[in-house]
């Protein structure tokens, strides 16, 4: 649930209203100002790159409803 498919920066994360997981579920995505949550999770940290993809830090565990 904390992943999703594909090369999503914080400049496209801001764009969107939720992001499919690779599960299947949706993750709602809220931006306040600049704060930038994921489900209940706030964004700490963006942008960072990995051999895998791109990290972007949250405060909390986030499950599926």
């Amino acid at each position: 649930y904390h992943v999703v498919a594909g090369k999503v920066t914080a400049a496209d994360v801001v764009k969107l209203d939720t992001a499919t997981t690779v599960n299947g579920a949706a993750a709602d995505v809220t931006v306040s100002g600049s704060t930038v949550k994921i489900d209940e999770a706030t964004v700490t940290a963006t942008d960072i790159k990995a051999s895998n993809g791109i990290i972007h830090v949250i405060d909390t565990v986030i499950l599926p409803e």
